[in-house]
């Protein structure tokens, strides 16, 4: 180890940042309830945009359906996965990841890990989106919101962000793979307890709403309400902020240069 006297202690290099933004959600749609305006935003200023959606969706049939195969899971799978790159579209993403865990069962384990450390050391990912791993018990606690699978969604992607990227000696096969370190510079977790982050949506907020319709098998509108709840979500915590619509976050970074 190179031994510096005080004041001449030398900085630690880091990695050029990039302008690529990774949000991972377990499910198809996911997303676009929690990010697709920050999505639809950052695309417009030139960031390139990815989902990686990590379950197949094939749970998102029929609460009383009878048949529950194989088969018809993979027909659910792959109508919810072209429900999902339509959204992509509308909202200007350069990709939709799928990983295929099994949409119902997922868990935060070491394979899973190591596959969100193998994207963002393959696509140099600055920018990593997640959802909250805590239950939340808030004023407006959501049953849904405390899906199993998008708690450990967002444990896994929270214990694979550090310092598993940047350090050489975690995964080593993937070095083996030509996926050289890479560090995180900034995190944003969605539904956290603690928001101290906003992404102004104002100019978006019309593309959320038609990113969210892209979901048919998904959501249904039959009143046309979608879209005033979506905006008076949108505008709920907006005031604090000085701004119209929002879409709040927990931000934290690893830069050297921020607090």
């Amino acid at each position: 180890m190179k031994t510096v006297a005080s004041g001449d202690i030398e900085p630690v290099r880091q990695p050029e940042k990039t302008k690529v933004a990774m949000i991972f959600v377990a499910h198809p749609d996911d997303a676009e309830f929690g990010t697709a305006g920050s999505a639809a935003a950052w695309a417009r200023e030139g960031w390139d945009v990815y989902y990686t959606i990590i379950t197949d969706g094939g749970s998102g049939g029929d609460d009383h359906a009878t048949d529950v195969s194989q088969e018809a899971r993979r027909k659910i799978s792959e109508i919810r996965k072209e429900e999902q790159r339509e959204a992509g579209r509308i909202l200007g993403l350069k990709d939709v990841i799928f990983l295929d865990y099994p949409d119902g069962t997922l868990e935060p384990t070491l394979e899973l890990r190591r596959d969100i450390v193998r994207l963002i050391r393959q696509y140099k990912v600055d920018r990593v989106v997640c959802q909250s791993p805590e239950w939340g018990w808030e004023w407006g606690y959501s049953i849904g919101r405390n899906h199993p699978d998008h708690l450990a969604s967002g444990t896994a992607v929270l214990r694979a962000i550090y310092p598993a990227p940047q350090n050489a000696w975690d995964f080593p096969e993937l070095l083996a793979e030509g996926l050289e370190p890479y560090k995180v510079n900034e995190l944003l977790v969605v539904g956290a307890p603690h928001p101290n982050f906003a992404v102004d949506i104002s100019d978006t907020l019309d593309l959320k709403i038609e990113a969210l319709r892209a979901h048919k098998s998904q959501i249904q509108d039959p009143t046309g309400m979608l879209a005033t709840w979506m905006r008076r979500w949108a505008s709920s915590r907006a005031a604090r902020y000085g701004l119209d619509y929002v879409e709040e976050f927990h931000r934290a970074t690893q830069n050297w240069d921020e607090d």
